[in-house]
């Protein structure tokens, strides 16, 4: 959770609020499949159903009110790899940034699975 004060009073972010964010910033981008989560039973990794995307991010709060951030994916099969991830982190940089004031100190992507549809 990040809090910070304002002239007007106080404002507190929930772990939620980030997780939605980077999420749907993610899933917005072209060629992304969706958020992705490696069972601990079965090693296999599985593709998230949209009420359960928020699993596939892992927010880190920093000192001084900042956030790093990691988030897991399935792309789509034909996609360049590097250029998908640069406008990935580019996007949720953006997106959690504009929306909530907070500082994002680093976005890493890890593309767990390729799908072909």
């Amino acid at each position: 959770m990040v809090k910070y004060q304002t002239g007007s009073g106080n404002i507190s972010l929930s772990h939620e609020v980030f997780t939605t964010l980077v999420s749907d910033a993610a899933t917005g981008c072209f060629g992304v499949k969706g958020m992705a989560m490696r069972s601990v039973t079965d090693g296999l990794v599985h593709l998230l159903k949209r009420s359960s995307m928020h699993k596939g991010v892992y927010i880190k709060y920093n000192e001084g009110s900042s956030v790093s951030i990691e988030l897991h994916i399935v792309i789509d099969e034909g996609v360049n790899i590097p250029v998908i991830c640069k406008s990935i982190i580019s996007e949720v940089r953006y997106k959690v940034e504009q929306s909530t004031g907070v500082k994002v100190d680093s976005v890493d992507v890890f593309v767990d699975s390729i799908r072909k549809d």
